[in-house]
């Protein structure tokens, strides 16, 4: 393809690609209506699969519409292939009581190293996945000011945490907060500290006066799920979590993790 048809194609067509240590997704991958049916999502997957393969990632994922055969098709093509449902759920935020032992990135940081409360963050994520590390991200929302991430500690440790996007030009839009990624550590007591988290994201809605909290969580986390639906939340839209490879393992099912790969 000549240098002015790949130029061409990239006016028509776009898709961005996020890495979180060992876990990769993209999305949204979309071509202008007019284009369709001619190849160009395809060639658009190949350097997706490439970058990754560079990256030498454990793992990479996309959400996608489960009603869609062209999009399944194109997908499975370049190896992902289907996994779980997930729910993109919201619930009304009047008013939430603040949480003992929760507190913020920003907070946290009057008292500690960002490296070390980012470490600590990465010892909960590795129990999901090992390698999974949300440094990045929640860097990215602290340096741009996008929202906050909320910590929540339990017997002198961090059990959870929660990446948040706040208000408008962020990705949760305006008078939302949204959870773009939460994890507490496996245990005995881990539905107690997912609530414990949910909660504390609520209580930063409000404190931000945002009236909407949206969290995207994979129904394979069947208990995850039935949590946020016990507390409210109501699924305004349905997606499909792809993976490559085709294995079972992410997010696991036991596990307390809103993950939202879109």
């Amino acid at each position: 393809m000549a240098a002015s048809e790949q130029a061409r194609d990239r006016r028509l067509s776009h898709y961005f690609a996020a890495r979180w240590g060992s876990l990769a997704f993209f999305g949204p991958l979309t071509v202008r209506p007019d284009h369709w049916d001619r190849g160009i999502a395809s060639r658009l997957m190949e350097p997706v699969v490439d970058l990754f393969d560079g990256w030498g990632i454990r793992l990479s994922g996309l959400f996608t519409f489960p009603g869609s055969t062209k999009h399944l098709g194109l997908y499975q093509k370049f190896g992902f292939w289907p996994q779980h449902v997930s729910a993109v759920m919201a619930r009304e935020v009047a008013e939430a009581k603040d949480v003992s032992g929760s507190t913020t990135f920003t907070e946290a940081r009057k008292r500690a190293s960002a490296e070390e409360i980012l470490d600590r963050c990465r010892r909960v994520t590795d129990t999901i996945l090992p390698g999974l590390d949300l440094r990045r991200e929640i860097d990215a929302v602290a340096a741009q000011d996008l929202g906050d991430t909320v910590l929540v500690e339990g017997d002198g440790r961090l059990v959870g945490f929660a990446v948040c996007h706040c208000g408008a030009r962020t990705e949760a839009g305006s008078g939302a907060c949204f959870i773009k990624f939460a994890a507490v550590s496996p245990g005995p007591d881990a539905a107690w500290s997912f609530e414990q988290l949910i909660q504390a994201c609520e209580a930063m809605a409000a404190q931000r006066a945002l009236p909407r909290l949206i969290a995207g969580v994979n129904t394979g986390c069947h208990d995850a799920y039935r949590i946020l639906l016990e507390r409210g939340f109501r699924a305004n839209l349905i997606g499909l979590t792809m993976l490559r490879p085709n294995e079972p393992g992410y997010p696991p099912a036991d596990a307390y993790v809103i993950s939202d790969l879109r």
